[in-house]
């Protein structure tokens, strides 16, 4: 196992969930926050009704960092000092975890470019005010990516692009212009590759233009693509296959970071599977991951038990051993893991 993990931590998020009614999410006196301690004192995070009316309220569901980050934009004085904490708090705890880069991602706070680029500028200043990490800037949008990118620290690191793809060509020279590290996608101009051939394909013609453009294999952090076993038992193996073929054509020199958590979606004990994932991955050749910090890490990697019963039933599904995965949602519904 591999001394070093790199850990894109992926908390600052506005996608991240917490259930309402929940271990995080309470309601006292009529009021709902998002709890959490910070220094041993419990603190609470205040949800403006604005967050109440919406769907995803209806459907028990809030979205924790998109709260912190609204309060600490429009909230009152309060709300203010509350929502910095929150973002700065996450962003500490993960450095504290073995994070090598924060990622940071607002894109699901509002449909509005304008707005979204203001919010992404004030969450890196508000980050690098808590952490020395490099951050990594995510987005679907190019002129987002741009001014989280001006917006950071560049004395602290290079700072990460999260994504380059074939189907995002433009993202190369945005990468190069700010001597931005990269997350560079296997995925194609119109299509995601399930195979290890069409996986290399798009890798061998994207990390060319990434060197065209002067971006050493050395910043170039290859995502090969991780999708659900739940929806293919092959899924597992398939991307295995691709992370030794990726070492095995680039050598030590480049390194492989994938949303490893994806292998997950549908299944039960999901931190578990997760765990394991990540450790056949670094066996494979992977070195990294775009992952929650306080949940995989190099120590927690170096930890795992690979005779104990829950890691054996977790890699006999992820290695398309465990038909349909019966036999470990059996264990997860009988508590056994």
């Amino acid at each position: 196992m591999a001394a070093e993990f790199i850990g894109v931590g992926e908390n600052i998020h506005c996608t991240r969930i917490y259930k309402v009614g929940g271990k995080f999410v309470k309601e006292v006196d009529g009021s709902f926050g998002i709890a959490y301690e910070k220094a041993g004192e419990a603190r609470s995070l205040p949800v403006p009704p604005k967050f109440q009316e919406l769907a995803d309220w209806e459907a028990g569901k809030v979205k924790h960092c998109a709260v912190a980050i609204w309060q600490g934009v429009y909230g009152d004085d309060a709300g203010k000092e509350a929502g910095v904490d929150y973002i700065q708090h996450t962003a500490k705890k993960q450095e504290s975890a073995g994070a090598t880069y924060l990622d940071i991602n607002v894109d699901e706070f509002s449909t509005d470019v304008e707005e979204r680029v203001k919010l992404m500028e004030w969450t890196v200043g508000v980050t690098q005010g808590a952490s020395s990490l490099p951050v990594c800037i995510d987005s679907s949008d190019t002129e987002i990516l741009r001014a989280g990118l001006a917006a950071t620290d560049k004395s602290r690191g290079a700072p990460m692009l999260n994504s380059v793809s074939l189907e995002r060509p433009d993202t190369v020279a945005i990468a190069a212009e700010f001597g931005a590290v990269v997350i560079a996608s296997a995925a194609g101009e119109k299509d995601l590759p399930h195979t290890t051939e069409g996986r290399l394909a798009n890798l061998d013609q994207l990390v060319s233009m990434l060197n065209a453009a002067g971006i050493g294999n050395c910043a170039v952090h290859v995502d090969p693509l991780v999708f659900p076993i739940s929806t293919d038992q092959t899924n597992g193996t398939s991307f295995l296959d691709a992370v030794k073929s990726v070492r095995e054509k680039y050598g030590p020199e480049i390194h492989i970071v994938a949303g490893l958590s994806n292998i997950s979606f549908g299944m039960p004990n999901r931190k578990l599977l997760n765990q394991v994932f990540a450790h056949l991955s670094v066996e494979a050749g992977g070195d990294g991951g775009i992952v929650d910090p306080l949940q995989i890490n190099a120590d927690i990697l170096a930890g795992l038990d690979s005779g104990s019963e829950g890691y054996v039933l977790a890699k006999a599904v992820l290695v398309g051993e465990d038909d349909f995965g019966m036999n470990y949602i059996t264990a997860a519904r009988e508590g056994k893991i």
